[in-house]
């Protein structure tokens, strides 16, 4: 995967989105990774809203999951690596 430069500021979502499609594998491994961290997002699915669509085609991306993240990032595809990172960065969130 290529490092993508982050969202500007006035374009980043307020939680993670994920956009993704009807029986795509990775989306369902995405989803069920943050679902078992009961990490919250919102899921927009790409195959019903074209302008979700055309965005993934602006951030550059063919193929779904598409994450973009509240600090800017954004990747595409089962990222285990990245996913544990928002995890982690979630709890540390989390009241004690």
């Amino acid at each position: 995967m290529t490092e993508q430069t982050p969202l500007p500021v006035d374009e980043r979502p307020e939680g993670i989105t994920i956009y993704s499609k009807p029986k795509c594998v990775q989306c369902t491994a995405t989803e069920r990774h943050l679902n078992d961290a009961h990490v919250e997002y919102t899921k927009i699915d790409a195959s019903e809203d074209e302008a979700a669509l055309a965005r993934m085609k602006e951030l550059g991306y063919l193929q779904a999951p598409v994450v973009v993240l509240p600090n800017g990032h954004h990747w595409s595809g089962y990222r285990p690596d990245h996913l544990n990172d928002v995890i982690v960065e979630t709890e540390a969130l989390q009241p004690a």
